[in-house]
């Protein structure tokens, strides 16, 4: 067969490599609109922080890598502009040449990933107004930040935004946050978020909440942001404020589209058009407590989905067997964790549920009263059963996290989780584990 692949960052490379490792004979087209494959978007922020020592450092495999070790046919700086899918072809431009290209196949996997959001702002073309996706871009913005920039403004704050606050006070920078909405990191719940704008305002962030950016200004390099309730000085702009799944190419296909236009898959990672697959941030996940699509692009998402699509073109069936929504982040001394449903969604779902929340310590308390954790349980009112958990704390927050993301995807109740044989020793536990702790409470 031929099969062509639109993408070559997670979903795409990792679909490419389960084809070459489980089949063989097929020829395998991977097109790519930027100049790099496969590498760890995620780790962007530590580039900037210095934590990673430079951007080249994230690239899993180079093209080169792609074509001579393992055949496949990688096509950088090529961007698809359409798709037939009556005759089976793919157009697009190519960047180097500038030339229009056309490629038939007989399997196509769509695996183009999400663009940040940057709304129809006045004065978005401004110097200093940048956002964070790729290397080019992080590139840019270390260059942009080694010259005369000391007050920067970050659009946004969610997971980027946060992670790029601690990356610039890191570096010495005036920092603020200005964000439409009255929390920052909105999958928390609002009593966590409060955690979040503590820390926040202990590391001297200032906090422009509940405010709607209107326009920059600026000459040829932006010099104020405006917003509904006033005017802000600032030397750079990080623009933080979501991203879209990118699709727009495909108008006119027929090719289901779900939440903010996120491609429609079943759990083989099918499109609604046959011989045609998606995973990745293009496309939905199947949510195992919502039991619905949804879309919750993450990076752990993308290779599992490209694992699952690779092994079905080749006629190898496998499922996709869903998510239950875990996600974590450092913010500067504390670790943001959460998994399963918050209360906003509890409600978004018509889910009866109860909650309760504990304060403890990540090791014996007797042991060291220097890491308080917050955590936090959301469970089925009628069932018992998990929806969800959340934890801001210190040490030890990730582990908890990883248990109870496994506690939901077993479908275990708040009793189970309390039966649980943890490990016990006073440097990295109490007898009963924090989520324990919380479970026995649950009324």
């Amino acid at each position: 067969m031929k099969i062509v692949i639109i993408g070559g960052d997670a979903a795409g490379m990792s679909a490419a490599m389960q084809m070459v490792r489980n089949s063989e004979g097929h020829e395998i087209i991977a097109i790519e609109r930027g100049e790099v494959t496969s590498y760890g978007q995620c780790g962007l922020p530590y580039v900037v922080s210095g934590d990673v020592e430079k951007a080249e450092d994230l690239i899993a495999r180079k093209p080169e890598t792609f074509r001579d070790k393992y055949g496949i046919d990688v096509r950088t700086l090529h961007e698809v502009t359409k798709v037939d899918c009556d005759h089976k072809i793919v157009y697009g431009i190519n960047h180097r040449s500038g030339e229009e290209f056309e490629q038939k196949y007989d399997r196509l996997l769509i695996a183009t990933g999400a663009d940040p959001t940057l709304p129809p702002w006045d004065g978005r073309d401004l110097e200093g107004i940048f956002s964070l996706k790729t290397i080019p871009d992080v590139k840019e913005i270390m260059d942009d930040l080694s010259h005369d920039v000391q007050n920067v403004t970050i659009i946004g704050g969610g997971y980027i935004g946060l992670e790029m606050a601690e990356s610039l006070i890191q570096m010495g920078k005036n920092v603020r946050i200005i964000d439409r909405g009255n929390q920052l990191a909105k999958i928390f719940d609002e009593d966590m978020g409060k955690l979040i704008h503590e820390e926040a305002e202990k590391q001297s962030v200032e906090l422009k909440l509940g405010e709607s950016v209107e326009e920059f200004q600026g000459d040829v390099r932006v010099e104020k942001v405006v917003t509904d309730k006033g005017a802000y000085n600032t030397d750079f702009v990080l623009v933080a404020a979501g991203v879209s799944p990118n699709t727009a190419f495909l108008e006119g296909t027929g090719i289901s589209k779900g939440m903010k236009d996120a491609i429609e898959v079943n759990a083989f990672m099918e499109t609604s058009i046959l011989h045609i697959y998606a995973a990745g941030d293009c496309a939905t996940q199947f949510h195992r407590i919502k039991q619905r699509a949804d879309f919750v692009p993450l990076g752990t998402h993308a290779n599992k989905q490209g694992r699952v699509a690779g092994l079905n073109i080749i006629g190898k069936r496998k499922v996709f067997q869903g998510i239950v929504g875990t996600s974590i982040l450092k913010f500067f001394d504390l670790t943001l964790a959460r998994t399963g449903i918050s209360e906003k969604e509890a409600k978004q779902e018509r889910i009866h549920f109860k909650k309760v929340t504990i304060e403890s310590t990540h090791a014996a308390g007797y042991y060291s009263k220097k890491d308080p954790m917050t955590l936090k349980l959301l469970y089925h009112q009628d069932s018992r059963k998990l929806l969800g958990g959340q934890i801001i704390g210190r040490l030890g927050t990730d582990k908890r996290l990883d248990v109870l993301a496994t506690a939901l995807y077993h479908d275990m109740t708040v009793d189970e989780l309390a039966d649980l044989d943890l490990g016990y020793a006073p440097p990295y536990n109490s007898v009963w584990d924090p989520i324990q702790q919380a479970a026995r409470r649950a009324d």
